[in-house]
């Protein structure tokens, strides 16, 4: 089972295994906060695809595209995720403000279509 988290929101115990699935650490968050059990640099979206998005809702079908594409070229990242959802709760850590267009719900998204 996989579940979304902004990374202002505190950690509890039944987020299960917190997984951050951004390139970049959120801004003004202590390590000690987020309390992370992995950070998956990895399965984020590119630097370049992240700034043609720049969150524009307007682009989201096209950034999912992308963003699916990419993912599709490199299983090994994002397979010990759908792994580790597959054996318990995961919960996806991420810094942006939209609830309703980002890299994280994609993510999830695209795992969830392969369980």
């Amino acid at each position: 089972m996989i579940r979304l988290k902004r990374a202002y929101e505190p950690a509890v115990a039944s987020d299960g295994r917190r997984v951050l699935v951004e390139r970049l650490w959120p801004r003004g968050v202590t390590k000690e906060r987020l309390r992370l059990d992995a950070w998956a640099k990895d399965v984020a979206p590119s630097p370049a695809l992240r700034r043609w998005f720049g969150h524009d809702p307007r682009r989201w079908t096209e950034f999912r595209r992308r963003y699916f594409a990419e993912l599709r070229a490199k299983a090994s990242a994002w397979k010990p995720l759908l792994a580790a959802a597959r054996r318990g709760r995961v919960t996806f850590i991420y810094a942006a403000r939209d609830l309703e267009h980002n890299g994280a719900l994609a993510l999830k998204a695209f795992l969830e279509a392969r369980t």
